[in-house]
């Protein structure tokens, strides 16, 4: 039997090997990212009626202000921010910076609700007379041990909050707002 296999027969196997398992976990780790993107499209498509993504909108100080997606749902306008991070969030309505630690790394990042609020305020500026709602979602790989800040939710929180589980009677009330969500779309170049 030695004759036939090749002296260094198990080396010859182990770079293919790796290179096959190395594949299949960046194939899964990618299935998994594009599962959460779905996951997070088709709850914004339960929740809302009509969305707008990565919509530019005038500050108030003479500037600009980009907003990841905004929403016509049946309770007005609402505005999500997206945190897509892994790990454990440690975050207040108090602290300037959150931090994020996961298995092998930790980075901080600005406080979002300060921005959500400019958010809020600039569409509010737009649409008058409709409620205006603000949402920082943070995707299911993210977890909060020490309690959760306002305007913080996950996807199930969204659909609890804007889910509407009768759409036709929902309607009526989305065509109230109709009028005014047209004025958005003028920003979103339609």
């Amino acid at each position: 039997m030695s004759e036939v296999l090749p002296p260094d027969f198990p080396g010859i196997y182990v770079l293919p090997l790796i290179l096959v398992v190395a594949l299949l976990l960046l194939w899964l780790l990618h299935r998994r990212r594009a599962g959460q993107k779905r996951s997070l499209a088709t709850v914004l498509k339960q929740i809302g009626f009509e969305r707008f993504d990565n919509l530019i909108v005038p500050n108030g100080d003479e500037g600009e202000i980009q907003i990841d997606h905004v929403l016509l749902t049946a309770n007005g306008v609402l505005i999500i921010h997206v945190k897509d991070v892994i790990g454990t969030v440690f975050g207040s309505d108090k602290m300037q910076e959150w931090a994020v630690i996961s298995e092998n790394r930790r980075f901080t990042f600005a406080n979002p609700q300060p921005a959500l609020y400019d958010r809020i305020a600039a569409v509010r500026h737009i649409v008058r007379e409709v409620p205006v709602a603000g949402r920082i979602l943070f995707l299911d790989e993210a977890t909060f041990t020490k309690g959760v800040p306002e305007l913080v939710c996950t996807l199930d929180d969204l659909l609890s909050d804007f889910g509407e589980t009768d759409r036709s009677s929902a309607k009526v009330k989305v065509e109230a707002f109709r009028p005014h969500w047209e004025k958005m779309r003028r920003f979103a170049g339609g």
